[in-house]
């Protein structure tokens, strides 16, 4: 009788469902490790084999020594294949995790290209890749130097966040100094860069054998900074595959993440196109990419990135060849907004275009999909003043303590 393969899933939010359904009814034991506050949320519990759960403390944080006693004990009677981090913030736990336990997979050294963004820039330019100028915070003198060679604006950002979370935008040399000197014995947790205004897009992929197997290329209407910092609304279009920024960044993309050295797996990049027709690496995850955009990368493609990520960790622990399904080549977009109504109604939302719908109280979001690219941007347009009118909402930008 064949072995069952089992595969834990880590993760400090409620994500990765398809992942593990598609783990379990491709014949995978899969497990889940999340946060006790997220026992409540609706995750597939008929595709989870058992649940283990972490308490937080105030800052949201697992204590990383009960976590390895705990799994020392689950390890006792219980050997798992693989452990997969669902989230950005989990990646350099789980590769701390399979370092500790010894279990095959990405360790600490490459997690942190896919996590620490002094990293990636620095891979970025030892692979000479294109990306923004940038100094760590830890010497003055490369502070100083940067700030003279590089002019304003500029951004510091959290080496360890996710997204615009924790991004400060400055203007002139002596505010970039106030706001080092205000992160005092925290800002060695960050990096200085200089900002480049321009078109931002993301590339999300299916990566097997060290080749991306699959690609799709979107365009943000709306760039993460500016909704995160200006309480704006959230939209991307993926392109149509035979579109010139698609094709260049998905070469750029290909050799980025084999430099960066992610063997298999999911991936979401990122990348800014100047006015001069440029690009430049801004960052790049090894998870699939948040804020839905699984959902319109499905629409445009017929791919389910969460699903296909567990397809290639089950095929790669088998040592058998993942076969990416066929897929299509449409365009798609996404509109998503925090509203001022708990559950609002999308019941004027009914073009034929409409592919999903987003239900989560205080939020409001649509994917698209047509083979009319021209209709994906109509829409989207229209759907924004639609939402801006009648539902949007806004908040703050949300400031995690930097990682």
């Amino acid at each position: 009788m064949e072995k069952k393969i089992k595969i834990l899933a880590i993760s400090r939010y409620y994500k990765g469902s398809e992942f593990l359904r598609n783990g379990n009814n491709l014949g995978a034991e899969m497990y889940l490790l999340t946060s006790s506050k997220l026992q409540c949320e609706d995750w597939p519990w008929a595709s989870i084999h058992e649940t283990f759960y972490m308490d937080e403390d105030s800052k949201g944080e697992w204590n990383i020594e009960h976590l390895i006693n705990g799994l020392a004990f689950t390890f006792r009677s219980k050997k798992f294949d693989a452990l997969v981090a669902l989230d950005d913030f989990d990646v350099e736990i789980v590769a701390s995790l399979r370092e500790y336990f010894r279990i095959g997979g990405m360790g600490d050294t490459t997690a942190r290209h896919f996590r620490d963004k002094l990293a990636m820039r620095l891979q970025a330019r030892d692979k000479n890749i294109p990306s923004p100028s940038f100094s760590s915070l830890f010497y003055d003198e490369d502070i100083n130097a940067f700030l003279t060679q590089n002019s304003a604006p500029y951004m510091i950002k959290p080496r360890g966040q996710a997204s615009a979370t924790g991004i400060k935008k400055v203007y002139s040399k002596e505010e970039a100094w106030e706001q080092i000197h205000a992160l005092g014995d925290n800002r060695h947790k960050f990096l200085i860069e200089t900002f480049k205004p321009g078109s931002v897009f993301h590339v999300d992929t299916v990566v097997w054998d060290d080749n991306v197997v699959f690609s799709k290329t979107s365009m943000y209407l709306d760039t993460p900074f500016e909704v995160a910092h200006g309480g704006g609304v959230f939209r991307s279009m993926a392109l149509n595959d035979n579109h010139s920024d698609a094709k260049a960044l998905t070469k750029i993309n290909g050799e980025l993440l084999k430099a960066f050295g992610l063997r298999y797996g999911a991936s979401h990049s990122e990348y800014i196109k100047d006015k001069d027709g440029n690009y430049y690496f801004l960052e790049t995850a090894s998870r699939v990419g948040g804020a839905n955009l699984a959902e319109m990368v499905e629409a445009a493609t017929g791919i389910n990135l969460w699903g296909e990520w567990a397809a290639v960790e089950i095929a790669f622990i088998k040592g058998v060849k993942y076969q990416l399904p066929k897929s299509k080549n449409l365009s798609a977009g996404i509109i998503v907004s925090l509203s001022r109504y708990q559950h609002p109604d999308l019941s004027e939302f009914s073009d034929q275009e409409i592919y999903w719908k987003l239900h989560k109280e205080y939020h409001i979001g649509l994917v698209i999909a047509s083979e009319n690219q021209e209709r994906i941007t109509q829409l989207l347009d229209q759907y924004l003043w639609i939402i801006k009118e009648k539902y949007h909402a806004s908040l703050p930008a949300a400031e995690r303590p930097a990682s």
